[in-house]
Formats: structure tokens, sequence, C-alpha cells
């Protein structure tokens, strides 16, 4: 029987290494399934075709569905990863977590509303329905339109913990599922108020100030801005394989070098002057 040629077996060889390289042990076409907070999903999915390109075949596929629909995805295997941008609450904290950044939470209004600034007190009022009109504040003489993210929402989640105290948000408020759909509406009208993640402020809305702090990333890093929230990848126990790769991504230089860019305060390094 003729051996193969000596190159051949290099060639196979090389490959095989390369695809144990990869650390995906053999998991070209199943992927790492991340799923939970909307707030979080866009920084996963920059995360996950970065993590993609840097280990070819290895996929991740990142879903939405909400802070508490991921976590119990995570809880019951039906996501390798769940994501939250809240803290996990005492009955889930037996499950495995890490913090992999953290994010500012802005009080949002149509950049024609003449205020800059409002208390945390004032906000509270507006969304418990007890101001109803922006002539309370020194604005316009129109009704607030209040809008607010939907139930089991991380965000929602953190503004009433941050925010809202022992009121609870009026059942008026405009309910939306996704902050993108929050700046929309509030980026449409011009009375309207909402809250949404920092990292997603742009030029269409408008931030408001808080006790006279500016939401910016300065604030948030050093903690004088109030409004600041957690985002955190879970998994059911200690993660491995490629889970536990991607999760050992994102916290790397690399990783946290790119939720910066993408408008994070990163977990694992101190930010950069560039960027506060």
């Amino acid at each position: 029987m003729l051996k193969p040629p000596l190159k051949i077996v290099f060639i196979v060889f090389l490959l095989a290494f390369l695809c144990l390289s990869c650390g995906c042990e053999g998991r070209r076409h199943s992927a790492v399934i991340v799923a939970g907070s909307t707030s979080v999903q866009p920084y996963a999915e920059v995360l996950a075709e970065e993590f993609s390109l840097t280990y070819p075949g290895c996929e991740v596929d990142v879903q939405g569905g909400g802070s508490s629909a991921g976590i119990t995805a995570a809880a019951s295997g039906a996501a390798d990863v769940g994501m939250s941008s809240r803290a996990l609450k005492e009955d889930e904290q037996y499950l495995w977590y890490v913090e992999i950044a953290k994010d500012g939470l802005a009080i949002i209004v149509h950049p024609d509303n003449p205020l800059d600034d409002l208390s945390l007190e004032q906000v509270r009022a507006i969304y418990a329905a007890d101001i109803l009109n922006w002539s309370e504040l020194g604005g316009a003489n129109a009704k607030i339109h209040v809008i607010a993210r939907e139930e089991g929402s991380g965000t929602r989640s953190a503004f009433e913990d941050l925010v809202m105290a022992k009121s609870l948000i009026t059942p008026k408020a405009i309910v939306q599922n996704s902050n993108g759909a929050v700046r929309q509406l509030v980026s449409g009208d011009v009375n309207s108020i909402g809250f949404i993640s920092l990292g997603l402020v742009d030029d269409t809305v408008k931030a408001l100030d808080l006790n006279g702090l500016k939401a910016a990333w300065k604030n948030v890093a050093n903690g004088s801005y109030p409004l600041f929230r957690p985002f955190l990848f879970i998994t059911a126990e200690e993660p491995t394989g490629q889970a536990k790769q991607f999760i050992d991504f994102t916290l790397s230089d690399k990783g946290q070098q790119l939720l910066i860019k993408e408008g994070l305060i990163p977990q694992q390094m101190e930010l950069e002057d560039e960027y506060l």
C-alpha cells in the first residue's frame, strides 16, 4: 500500500492544528447562543462579529428578548449566555455572571424642548403623572407625553430602581419595546420624554442634565452622574468551551476597547482621556 506523500500529511496535520487552535472544538456549524437585553444586544453583536473574525469558524448568534428573558434562557440552558442590563435579583444570584461594562441612562427630550436640566424628583413626578404639563417646569404650555420601556426590560428596571423609588410609572405611559423605538418616538414628538441607554443618544434627541450634572461618560465613570447600570453576561454555571472563549474575549483588552469605542464604560480598564 502506498504511503501518502509527505506534503499531504503535513497539510492535513496543519488543518487539524488550525481547527483546534480556534478553540471551537469542531463547532463550525453550531453557534453559541447569546440572548437577552436589547440594551446589551447591539454591543454583543459588535463583539460577536469581531470574535468571529479573530477566531474563524467560531460563530455567535446574538438575540434580543429583554433582560428577564435572557436570565431565564441562561438558567434553563435555552441560551449559552444571557444578557442583562440590570443587576440580578436575590433569587437569581445562584447563576454565574460577570459585569462586562457599565452604561449610563439618559433622560431624553426633543431637541426643540427649551429645558436642559431637571432634578431626579421632577423626572420621578413626570413619570408618576404628578406633573402633567411642561409649563409646570418652565417649559411650553403643552401636555407631557411620557414614553417608557416595557415590563421585564432591564432599562425599565434600572429606571425604576434609580429614579422612581417607591413610585410607579403611570399606566398611561406610551410603552416601547426597545431603546431605539423610544429614541425614534421622542425624536418625532416635541412634547415627549423618554429614557434610553446613554450610548444610543444621538443628535435626533437631547439628553437632559440631572441635578446640574451632564449625562456624559466622564460623570458616569467618576460616579457623579446618578443614573448608571451594569451590563452582565450570565450563564447557568461557570462557563466552559466556546461560551467561555467568547466571554474571555469580551473581557480582554481587545473586547473592552471595542466597548469603549461603542460608548460604554469598560469594567477591566481605565478610560483614556479621549473618551472622557
